[in-house]
């Protein structure tokens, strides 16, 4: 399963997050070890995603059914680097 989240403050960047929206987080050790997540967000154009302060999101866990559904919205750059990653 890969890593869902939800927004729970878009504050300092409405234009970019929603508010009670599922997102997919990529990988990224350095941005945890300082307290950021890496998030595929509104900006699509973007396949790395850009990083944001953990306190915005909250780390959900969806079913299998809903995974596959939120996973056509991810472009599919972002999902070839995702290989092989759980």
């Amino acid at each position: 399963m890969k890593n869902f989240i939800i927004c729970i403050n878009n504050e300092s960047n409405p234009a970019s997050l929603v508010v009670g929206k599922v997102y997919l987080t990529l990988p990224d050790k350095e941005a945890e070890a300082l307290k950021m997540l890496r998030v595929i967000d509104e900006d699509l154009s973007e396949p790395d995603g850009y990083l944001y302060p953990m306190s915005m999101f909250v780390s959900i866990k969806v079913p299998a059914v809903a995974e596959q559904a939120l996973l056509k919205t991810v472009p599919k750059k972002t999902l070839a680097s995702l290989a092989g990653v759980s």
